[in-house]
Parts: C-alpha cells; structure tokens; sequence
C-alpha cells in the first residue's frame, strides 16, 4: 500500500507499508523525537537492534507497520500489533507517534484510519490501545476514532524517566463500527468496501 493523502493545511504526505530500506530513516525519526515524545513510548527506539527488530516483524503476520513520509523523511510511524494467538485472537494493538511538526494537522487521525483498514484486512473484531494517562492528545484521537476507556489501572507502567504513570487501555469493537458506518453509508446510497 502507498498512497498520497492531504493533510488538514492542504500539505500533501505519502503513507505507506514500512520497508527494509526504511530501517535507518525510522531510525532518525525516532532520535529526532524530543525526549517529551520519547518519554512514554514502551521501549527505548533510539536503539538500531529495536528497529531492526520493528521491521523484521513486517511480513511475519504478527503486525503491520506503517510509515509517513515527507519527501524522504519520515514524519510519522504506525503499527498493528497481531496477537494471533488464544485469547488473543482477533485482537489488534495500534500504536502510532507523529513528528512535532506534523501534529495538530490530522495526520495521527489519518494514520490510525489506515491502521483501520488493515485491521478490517486480517478480520480483526477489537482494537486496544495502551497508553499513559499524560498523553492526552492520542487519547483524543482514539475517542474521535470510535475507542473507549476501557479501564484504568493506577501506578502500572513507568515512563522513560522512571515516573509510575496510570496505563490506560481504550478498545474500539470494529464489527460494531463497520455495522454503524454501513448502516450510514446505505442511507446515502453509498456502498462500504472492505
């Protein structure tokens, strides 16, 4: 999948499945990342055998991971965390982070939308996504994408500073979305593909 999409402002970006070739600009996205961004990511992505192991799941079945890029640089990264396995089977995590400068400008909405559809592709029922209580402003996307809090566990995860921080867990039930948005689209005499 490559495909140019307009941002909010009019700019145009190119989102796209990650590559092999990709391993050294996603590198410098991720250490380019003001320490504020990096400061509740899960792990430490500044370090190469953590990327290199990102792009080695690309094709494995266990996620799909996505890239932003403006012109050469990438400017956003997303992914779709299979579990695939017992319990976890038709359970997807999305996990996504935007450059600085790209925020506010509706690219983390457009990316999670992506990751969407990727989800539709591998008959994914339920999104999670993890987060910590400070990061308000994926919170909110999530909550215009169809995502609820679920539940809030206090203290549970530790931010790069080593500060205990709530973890929050928001789902969306995509069968129940594609239902609503099919339900929409008939109304319009539109058609829903997925």
């Amino acid at each position: 999948m490559e495909r140019t999409v307009t941002l909010v402002d009019g700019y145009p970006v190119v989102i796209r499945d990650m590559r092999p070739e990709d391993a050294q600009r996603s590198f410098d996205f991720f250490a380019s990342l003001p320490e504020e961004d990096r400061r509740y990511l899960r792990v430490d992505v500044r370090r190469w055998e953590l990327v290199e192991r990102r792009i080695s799941d690309v094709g494995t079945g266990r996620a799909e991971r996505l890239v932003v890029l403006d012109g050469d640089r990438v400017v956003a990264d997303g992914s779709l965390e299979l579990e695939g396995h017992g319990w976890g089977d038709n359970i997807g995590e999305i996990r996504l982070i935007v450059a600085r400068d790209f925020q506010r400008r509706g690219l983390g909405t457009l990316l999670a939308r992506e990751l969407y559809y990727l989800a539709a592709e591998h008959k994914v029922d339920r999104i999670v996504s993890r987060m910590m209580a400070p990061q308000k402003g994926a919170r909110n996307i999530m909550k215009r994408l169809g995502f609820q809090d679920e539940f809030v566990i206090p203290n549970h995860v530790r931010d790069r500073e080593g500060i205990w921080q709530d973890m929050i867990l928001m789902r969306c039930n995509l069968t129940e979305l594609w239902r609503e948005m099919e339900g929409l689209l008939e109304q319009s005499d539109m058609r829903w593909h997925r």
